[in-house]
């Protein structure tokens, strides 16, 4: 696959916005790295995680507080995903380079999946070609989920806001069962061809899914039986698949984002900059939300995220009010949400509307009957 470009030649927004970005740290003597916040948070989401794990393989529970400390289980992991691993892994969590390896892989091999990919997959793939039709890994669900226009579209698509959150609860199994191996095995992330994987990167890999297995599947069949793990198993990645599903999502897949196509087999340009591309293709939700932004890490500042992804997200509720000044001046839209229902109701709209049945118009433009 050739390189997708975008057009920078007109970087005016970005170069200004960078510059007043940058002025803020260097004024208030701030790293863009994480602070106290980020670490005591991390403290407190990976013990209680830990803790929880120990009482359901420890203690003699019923079973109706071992299904609920479960569900908060598969919460938590999700969490942990959001603030300490996210973080981590685009190198914003601390300033080496090493320790930000190190909490990358506690956060993302120690629930099962593999941050080799994950680098890739999300901070080279999503975050250069948001929402690009046949680029992007992340909306690349079809057919069994239709994610945009531009994506085929089959029957089933109909009530596929319906069914949506019974395929978002099992993400996390498919991710970690189905498609980490078949990256490993294609040596590639959806249309992109994957890094060269070297001996340590093959071995953290198999150590990674033997890890997993034995304390997620072999431990728990032995303490709670066949039945009870597999009860117990489903549950923690329902509350976990539902929650990484849908906080994502509201970021991209809402009524106030916007989607490119570039055809495969095509030279691969778009006449609009990276920056301005990242304002248009996201969306913030719950900004005012304390609560919501410290469990998603600050994921609901989406379009910080993406325009600064070496900012460690307990920075960006302060850069958000540079972003939002920026894009008036340049008169470029800053999409969000109030609140998280607001966000999650313009989600199951967007998935509704692109369930329909495209039908060409007279005039040759596409139509939803």
């Amino acid at each position: 696959m050739s390189k997708l470009t975008f057009n920078n030649n007109d970087n005016r927004f970005f170069q200004s916005l960078k510059s007043e970005v940058d002025d803020y740290f260097k004024s208030n003597n701030f790293k863009k790295t994480g602070d106290y916040r980020l670490y005591l948070k991390s403290v407190i989401l990976i013990g209680s995680a830990i803790a929880i794990y120990s009482s359901l393989m420890t203690l003699q529970l019923d079973n109706l507080i071992a299904l609920v400390l479960t569900a908060l289980f598969g919460f938590l992991s999700a969490c942990i995903g959001f603030s300490v691993m996210h973080d981590a892994n685009h190198g914003s969590y601390s300033t080496s380079n090493k320790f930000n390896d190190f909490i990358g892989l506690i956060g993302s091999n120690g629930l099962g999946a593999n941050a080799f990919f994950w680098k890739q997959k999300h901070n080279i793939i999503h975050h250069t070609y948001t929402n690009v039709d046949g680029i992007d890994d992340d909306i690349a669900k079809s057919p069994i989920i239709r994610q945009c226009e531009t994506q085929k579209w089959v029957p089933a698509h109909k009530i596929q806001h319906l069914y949506i959150p019974f395929v978002y609860s099992l993400s996390s199994i498919f991710w970690i069962f189905f498609m980490d191996f078949s990256k490993y095995f294609t040596g590639k992330i959806y249309t992109t061809e994957a890094w060269k994987m070297s001996f340590k990167n093959h071995l953290v890999f198999w150590i990674t899914k033997l890890y997993y297995f034995l304390f997620f599947i072999i431990v728990p069949i032995i303490i709670w039986g066949f039945a009870g793990w597999a009860l117990g198993f489903l549950v923690y990645n329902i509350f976990m698949g539902l929650t990484l599903s849908f906080v994502f999502q509201l970021a991209h897949v809402v009524e106030n984002t916007e989607f490119e196509h570039v055809p495969l087999d095509t030279t691969k340009h778009i006449e609009t900059a990276w920056a301005e591309h990242q304002i248009k293709t996201t969306s913030n939700f719950s900004m005012n939300n304390k609560i919501i932004s410290w469990f998603v890490g600050g994921l609901n500042f989406q379009i910080e995220h993406h325009l600064f992804p070496k900012i460690s997200h307990v920075h960006y509720p302060a850069i958000s009010k540079i972003v939002q000044k920026k894009c008036q001046e340049f008169s470029l839209p800053y999409n969000y949400y109030p609140t998280i229902g607001k966000a999650l109701a313009s989600h199951f709209r967007t998935m509704k509307a692109l369930g329909k049945k495209p039908v060409m118009s007279a005039e040759g433009k596409v139509q939803f009957a």
